[in-house]
């Protein structure tokens, strides 16, 4: 009886103290402020990010910046992206307080109320031109990967181990990269910026507006930061915004880190079942607070981690992940790692073989990813060498998101819409292919509710055509309702306002899925050819001297062993065997030449084994004896066949000059056809030596006077190759890579003095020239031919950084201004991923001269100028390119066909 009563006396005691010590900690204020504030932290942590309550109903952004007039765009084209990317309304609209008020009828009363708040209204009639959201880059690294490229300011990857979950790219931001200008020049208004792929998980990425701010700062910069920004302690009420996160897998992990990819499918599993044990202790913990079971979470605070937070949000769907991934078994990898701790991924980038394995990608935990792409940036390394022009459409025919890309300064960011017009080119949706520079990637990353369409953040662009033709440039961008270009208006020459009616790639794209990326490109060669409804026939003058018209309306055009024998005038030639081809309004133009990309020396640029190799550098110590005096030749090195050569022959590149890689002391050029076969073939090799290249850069190892000092002594020396021996006489073309102004005024007055002493001209070419401008009256006196190998100039390095930019920042181009000065000057093109596109890249510098070059001008700028600058004193062959659907330098033509003197014979691609 008594173990009884003192049983339950203890009983009794327990239940009371712990009825009192719970109603004392109710009762103390500092105890229910932090109960409060945990629930609050619990309820924060498992909200979904989004816009906050009523936010469309604001009058004013947050990012208004004070004293901002209101603007009203009159009598547009407006693109809205509404309605699957097909809405287009035709009328006004009105811009206030850095928000869109009202789009098509702007109504009388909103002007009214305008005037009687006594406000400053600026009327803008854009006359019917194009006016659409701002451009969205998901993939950028601008800011952090800063231009002009210098050590200080490198701060796109970190290399202190392949997980870094917990790093920031806003920490590592600059505002004074070059790149903002130009990347607004080309309509782009809002930009994700990522860490790099050097890292599995290289850090978390941020949203910013590329506008300059009063207060200069990057914080100023950003669009919806996340709270967690600053640190934990903010108001927990409030909607959580998304985040964002950068993944990559693949060669660059492995390249950096000397892994493999078996070690890259570790790390992801470690660190997302760090990840994930940090999230159920957490979620333990918010069970108790919510269950009122304070008395196990006494003296207990929320736990955290300040590393690993960021990838618990990402298992919590909170985190808008951009995964870096070409191949199909890293794709396969992370579709397993989603599954396998169940998150969700937004969107995948590169991504060449996605087109290959649309059905794999559905397969991802909870949603299929968008796909973030080049539109042809393709085979620089061996993960990407299967990608294709035509995944865009592939995948857009599967119902999955496409998006297209910069990665800026891979691509420069200025021309991302170019990377969208060329998807369209290549099949892809006009409608869609909008969206994939506006609307589908702002959704991607989380803020289709602000920018990507015309229904809330002021960021719209005005442009001079339709904004898929090619070189459309912006007339006037605003960023927050702000104007950020100076050029005026009226210096462009309007293009065309519809979008371009674009080849039909049926059987190439079906031939890509097929052969998994490496379709087979070689022609069907004919001996006799008829090409029937041409336009116009175009051919090269007397002893190459140059490019004329030959007749305005041709019709007919036959050709028997890679010549022209007939135009107009062809019922007997028709009589015979002949292959017909319709060119549907389409024209025939003489071959470009190419020059600038080591065309037939590199396969696979990042593995050394598809290459020819880099030539020694002599300012790097003493060459091999075995070498002698002899100079290398490009011609020894040549692999024929390659995808990157039979592209650029389908692309309208007849001759091929290529030189051999390398810094001081190159070797010597050769001018090949792309379209041999091997370098047996007859005529294969069109001129054997061409030019003797050498260059000068800040960037070498060995300072720029030591570098002018070692080509002196090779040009007053004696002896030596016989090519140098060439130069010294005036008969070969010595070419000199070479970017800053300062070099190039050096290199004038090196000639000079050579050619005061010898009595014979030294016969020079400036090629890259990015500076050329700054001295061109200088180098047109002087008789020097220049080679703009980036007709589309970015300042990368520091002697690269006074460039002309072109419009709508200046009325100039390099290329005009030297043309302007009087100059020989040609275009080259050095990435030989882009050789197929030279036409374009010549386009470009055709539709945006403001009438200063004519399409003749046009065409000599990749053949017979260029071929003059490089020293080609042969008559070079009669080689023609067939146009079907439209002219050379138009988004609506496409080549079928390559009447090669060369070869003797018609290469037909049809």
């Amino acid at each position: 009886m008594s173990t009884i009563v003192i049983i339950c006396f203890i009983l009794f005691h327990s239940s009371t103290s712990a009825f009192l010590s719970s109603t004392f900690s109710q009762s103390d204020p500092h105890e229910l402020v932090r109960r409060s504030h945990i629930l609050s932290k619990c309820a924060y942590t498992h909200a979904r990010p989004g816009p906050p309550p009523h936010f469309h109903a604001r009058i004013q952004s947050d990012r208004y910046a004070e004293n901002t007039k209101p603007i009203l765009v009159r009598n547009a084209t407006i693109w809205t992206a509404a309605n699957d990317g097909h809405e287009v309304l035709t009328g006004d609209l009105l811009m206030h307080r850095g928000l869109v008020k009202a789009i098509g009828d702007v109504p009388l009363s909103m002007i009214q109320q305008l005037e009687l708040e006594n406000v400053n209204l600026e009327i803008v009639d854009v006359h019917g031109a194009w006016v659409t959201p701002g451009i969205v880059d998901l993939h950028s690294h601008i800011g952090v990967g800063s231009a002009p490229e210098l050590d200080g300011a490198d701060d796109t990857n970190s290399y202190k181990a392949p997980i870094l979950p917990w790093l920031r790219s806003i920490d590592g931001l600059n505002t004074h990269d070059a790149s903002y200008e130009l990347a607004m020049a080309g309509g782009v208004t809002t930009a994700q910026i990522l860490p790099g792929s050097a890292d599995n998980i290289g850090g978390q990425a941020f949203i910013m507006k590329l506008r300059p701010t009063a207060e200069r700062s990057t914080s100023s910069m950003l669009l919806e930061p996340p709270y967690t920004l600053n640190g934990s302690h903010f108001d927990h009420s409030l909607t959580p915004r998304w985040r964002h996160m950068k993944h990559a897998c693949g060669e660059n992990p492995s390249s950096a880190y000397g892994i493999t990819r078996l070690d890259s499918g570790w790390n992801f599993r470690a660190a997302y079942n760090h990840a994930r044990k940090l999230r159920d202790v957490q979620d333990a913990f918010c069970a108790k607070a919510e269950s009122d079971s304070w008395d196990d979470l006494a003296g207990k605070t929320f736990p955290e981690d300040l590393q690993w937070e960021s990838l618990v949000d990402v298992l919590r769907g909170r985190v808008k992940l951009a995964v870096h991934c070409y191949e199909a078994v890293d794709l396969d990898g992370i579709v397993r790692l989603t599954n396998e701790f169940e998150f969700p991924v937004a969107s995948f980038h590169h991504a060449g073989e996605t087109y290959l394995v649309p059905e794999l990608l559905k397969k991802m935990w909870a949603s299929t990813p968008a796909i973030a792409l080049f539109a042809s940036n393709f085979r620089k390394k061996r993960e990407a060498y299967r990608g294709s022009e035509f995944a865009p459409r592939v995948l857009a025919e599967h119902g999955i998101d496409v998006i297209m890309k910069s990665d800026h300064p891979v691509i420069n960011s200025r021309y991302l819409l170019h990377e969208a017009a060329q998807a369209q080119y290549y099949g892809l949706d006009p409608a869609l292919a909008l969206l994939s520079v506006t609307y589908t990637p702002a959704r991607a990353m989380g803020m289709d509710h602000r920018i990507g369409m015309l229904k809330s953040d002021l960021d719209i662009v005005i442009w001079s055509s339709h904004p898929l033709s090619l070189a459309s440039t912006p007339t006037q961008v605003y960023i927050d309702g702000i104007p950020q270009l100076s050029l005026p208006s009226s210096y462009f020459v309007k293009g065309p306002i519809t979008p371009p009616r674009t080849p039909n790639f049926d059987s190439e794209k079906v031939a890509a899925v097929v052969h998994e990326g490496i379709p087979p490109l070689e022609p069907r060669s004919v001996k006799r050819a008829l090409f029937v409804n041409v336009s116009g026939l175009y051919m090269r003058g007397e002893g190459s001297s140059g490019v004329m018209r030959i007749s305005e309306q041709a019709g007919l055009v036959g050709v028997e062993d890679g010549r022209v024998v007939c135009i107009n005038q062809c019922s007997d030639f028709a009589a015979g065997v002949v292959s017909i081809v319709d060119l549907e309004g389409g024209t025939i133009t003489p071959g470009l030449t190419s020059f600038g990309a080591p065309l037939g020396l590199v396969e696979i640029r990042l593995e050394p084994s598809t290459n020819d190799g880099r030539v020694h550098n002599p300012l790097d110590g003493d060459l091999p004896v075995v070498l002698g005096n002899k100079l290398m030749r490009a011609q020894d090195g040549l692999m024929f066949g390659g995808q990157n050569l039979l592209l650029a022959y389908r692309g309208g590149i007849t001759t091929a000059i290529t030189a051999p890689s390398g810094t001081f002391l190159q070797g010597i050029s050769t001018a090949f056809s792309p379209g041999a076969a091997h370098a047996r073939v007859d005529k294969a090799s069109i001129v054997d030596e061409v030019a003797l290249h050498v260059g000068i850069s800040m960037s070498s190892r060995v300072g720029v006077s030591t570098q002018v000092a070692a080509l002196r002594n090779m040009l007053f020396g004696e002896g030596g190759d016989e090519i140098l021996r060439s130069v010294r006489k005036g008969k070969t073309t010595l070419v000199v890579d070479v970017e800053s102004a300062d070099i190039m005024a050096t290199l004038l007055r090196l000639k000079d003095e050579y050619e005061a002493h010898s009595g014979r001209e030294l016969r020079m070419t400036f090629a890259g020239a990015t500076e050329a401008h700054i001295i061109a009256h200088e180098i047109a006196r002087a008789g020097v031919s220049v080679i703009v190998t980036q007709s589309k100039p970015y300042p990368s390095t520091w002697e690269q950084r006074r460039i002309l930019a072109g419009p709508p920042i200046t009325q100039e181009s390099l290329v005009t201004a030297l043309l302007r000065a009087g100059a020989n000057v040609a275009i080259g093109v050095v990435d030989e991923h882009n050789v197929r596109h030279t036409r374009f890249e010549v386009g470009w510098s055709l539709l945006t001269s403001n009438g200063t070059i004519n399409r003749t001008i046009a065409l000599a700028l990749a053949t017979t100028n260029l071929e003059k600058a490089l020293g080609v004193q042969r008559e070079m062959p009669q080689d023609l390119v067939a146009y079907r659907g439209g002219d050379v330098f138009e988004f609506e033509a496409k080549v079928v066909g390559v009447i090669s003197e060369t070869l003797g014979r018609t290469d037909l691609f049809v």
